[in-house]
């Protein structure tokens, strides 16, 4: 069965496990698909900055480069074609995990290969990806998501990791008041209140480092409701 398109789609297909490599390239070759393999991370890589596939299949656990370190560097390369990750790793942060280093879909092993081919298929249907944003801005704060550095009106801003997090997410959402709750489940992946002033601590200590010095306080807190980093005072 070719894709809902009505033509071929050229794959790209990497894989460590041979077995299930050509078990996978046989079944989209039969549906009338072009397949490419590779079978390691760096290959895989090397593959994709080529161009020209419509949908990437990528298992997790590869050796030289792992698949969540392939389609990051894709990613940060500029390259927007779907992936559709594969792994023995199904859990929810896993899977939370791939989908945040930028993978599209994840089916978890073993798989029916009819489900993998409509997934394929489903993602080939999607308008095409925009490029993704690396570097934020607000006002004169910059975070560069490649090089892991901050800067504001040009001066160097050194954070810790957790910090750095929490900055990404408030500038992520410029302007939009996020609540406790939000900073504990997507900065610190708690799913429940540890009871403790982490956030608030951590606040603090990041307004110490963007905002202490500089004319204009960019975080500010809207009591009752969370935190807003904004541009406008």
């Amino acid at each position: 069965m070719p894709s809902a398109r009505g033509d071929p789609l050229r794959i790209l297909l990497v894989e460590d496990d041979a077995e299930t490599a050509a078990y996978v390239a046989r079944g989209l070759e039969e549906a009338g698909h072009v397949v490419d393999r590779a079978a390691d991370g760096q290959d895989g890589l090397f593959l994709a900055t080529g161009g020209g596939h419509e949908v990437m299949v990528v298992d997790r656990m590869l050796p030289r480069l792992d698949g969540l370190s392939m389609v990051r560097a894709a990613r940060a390369a500029g390259i927007m074609t779907p992936v559709i990750f594969l792994t023995a790793r199904a859990g929810v942060g896993d899977r939370v995990e791939g989908l945040e280093a930028g993978a599209d879909d994840y089916l978890a092993k073993p798989f029916a290969f009819a489900e993998l081919l409509a997934r394929i298929n489903a993602l080939a249907r999607r308008p095409p990806l925009q490029q993704e944003v690396t570097v934020l801005r607000v006002a004169d704060l910059e975070m560069d998501l490649i090089r892991r550095s901050v800067t504001r009106a040009g001066k160097r801003i050194d954070l810790q990791p957790r910090e750095f997090r929490l900055l990404e997410y408030l500038m992520r959402r410029e302007g939009q008041v996020v609540t406790r709750t939000m900073l504990l489940e997507g900065v610190w992946d708690f799913h429940f209140d540890p009871r403790t002033s982490v956030v608030e601590t951590h606040i603090s200590r990041l307004r110490g480092k963007v905002d202490k010095g500089f004319e204009r306080e960019l975080i500010h807190t809207v009591r009752g409701a969370g935190y807003v980093i904004r541009a406008d005072g």
